[in-house]
This record gives C-alpha cells, structure tokens and sequence, in this order.
C-alpha cells in the first residue's frame, strides 16, 4: 500500500471546532491517501503558529490573516461569522459602551478578530491579554473594569452576576449589515493547487457529515464544550456552524474584504490584503 501523506489541522478545543472536524477526526469519511492529524490549541497560539506557517491546515483569526497571506490561502469552507451576534465585552458593574476608552479591559489575544473589532469601534482601548478561559472569572474578581468573550462565555456570563456592554456583532451589522467574520480556516500555498483543493473537499465534506448527522456529531462535540449542557453547546455550534460555513458565498467574502479594509483604513494592519479562496 501507498504511504499515506500527513496532514496537520490545527484547531481550538471548542465545541464549534470539534463539530466540524467531528467527520474528519473520527474516519466518518474516505479520505483516500491524506491522513489527518488534529492538533488542538487555543486560538491565540494557533494565530501565532500560523505566522510561522507550521500546521498545513489551521484555523485562525482574520485578523491574524492579514499577517499570513503570503503563506496561506483562505479555505472556502469553515468560517465562523456571527449575523447580529459575535464577541460580547461584558463588566461587573454596569458601564456604558462610549466610556470603554477609560476602562481597564482583559481581551484573550492581540491577533484575535474579537479584539481588532473592539479597536474598530474603540481605538483607544486600554487592553491587558489574559487566557479566554480566565476572563470571566477576572472581571468577576474586579481585576479588570471588563472582558471581552469569545466561546462560550458569551452564553453563561449572566449566571456570573456580570453585564453586557456591547455586543461586536450587533454593532457590525448595524453599521455594515454584514455578519462579522471571526475566523477561519487557511490552507499553506506551497502544497500546490491538487492538493489545496483535495484538502478543501475534504474539510467541506466533513462539515456537511456534521450538518447531516447533528446529533451524533454534538454528542462527540459535547466534550470540548467546557462545561454548557447539551442544548446549549448545541445552540453554540448553532451560532458558529451555519451556511456561511460551508461556503462564504458573496455576502461572507464581501464581510472579510469589508473588516480587513476597515481595519487596514484605521491603520490596524498594515497593508491591504488581496483574498483569495480555495
């Protein structure tokens, strides 16, 4: 028999994530000669990996894109965007939105999409980076005036006596009518247009195979979900895993095109980015 060829997904260990690869790490599809390794980090360091071009597949912010590009390519298929919903800064006490510029505020990663949003509504932010996972907990302590949540944070922060000051992806639809894209999944460029599209299929495959058999996959799933019960990891996946995952269509690309071009005219990064979808 042939060697089969390794490929590295890298991904975070979240249940949006695991429902996705669900078909892919436990062989629910042919995948002919491609083996696929599954890496599992949070999204910061996978964001900081992916500069280095170390995974052949990995999941990253878009913000972080636009520091790749070069080496990575933008699958047309795993992209988690929110319409009307995305990261959510909440506070111990009640504060309003236009005072954030003031407020001492705990995001989880400087290359994350969630924090580049928050400087597109607030440049003058004041940020201190603390693992996602320890945010709600540090604003409840009072070590930070607020937190901005990605996961699943954004489901239970109420349970912790905590407020919502602003919710990014209701402000980015409001202000451009699109959903707000936070991440997606790259692809290196130098394993040749074959073997980029071969890899595509599989991962769109894959998130079909979760779609079509929602039940089975959420109960792999359930455990990376950090502690929500079924129906409400299930409403997570829900928020993150929809049609604009399986392809952007016109309107996901258009909202990526639209937040890097912000963020490049509010000089956030650097250059513009030209996208390109495999």
């Amino acid at each position: 028999m042939p060697m089969k060829k390794d490929i590295h997904v890298a991904h975070s260990p979240d249940s949006d994530d695991a429902f996705m690869f669900y078909a892919l790490a436990t062989r629910k599809i042919d995948t002919g000669d491609l083996n696929y390794v599954h890496v599992l980090s949070d999204i910061e360091t996978l964001n900081r990996k992916a500069l280095e071009g170390e995974y052949e597949v990995s999941a990253v912010s878009f913000h972080a894109y636009a520091y790749m590009a070069d080496k990575y390519a933008l699958l047309s298929c795993g992209a988690s965007m929110g319409r009307n919903y995305g990261p959510i800064v909440v506070s111990g006490k009640p504060i309003r939105p236009d005072s954030l510029a003031s407020k001492s505020v705990a995001i989880p990663g400087t290359l994350t999409t969630a924090f580049l949003t928050l400087r597109l509504f607030e440049p003058e932010i004041q940020y201190h980076v603390v693992p996602f996972d320890k945010i709600l907990d540090q604003v409840r302590e009072g070590k930070y005036d607020a937190g901005l949540l990605i996961h699943e944070g954004q489901l239970t922060y109420r349970e912790l006596g905590l407020h919502k000051v602003l919710d990014l992806g209701e402000w980015w639809l409001g202000v451009t009518g699109l959903p707000l894209p936070l991440g997606g999944n790259v692809i290196k460029r130098d394993l040749g247009p074959a073997l980029m599209k071969q890899v595509a299929e599989d991962i769109r495959r894959s998130i079909q195979y979760g779609l079509d058999h929602r039940e089975e996959a959420m109960a792999y799933a359930i455990q990376f979900s950090r502690g929500l019960d079924l129906q409400r990891a299930d409403r997570f996946v829900g928020m993150y895993v929809n049609d604009l995952t399986l392809d952007y269509g016109e309107e996901g690309r258009e909202a990526v095109r639209r937040l890097l071009q912000e963020a490049y005219k509010k000089k956030i990064i650097p250059q513009r980015i030209a996208l390109e979808f495999v």
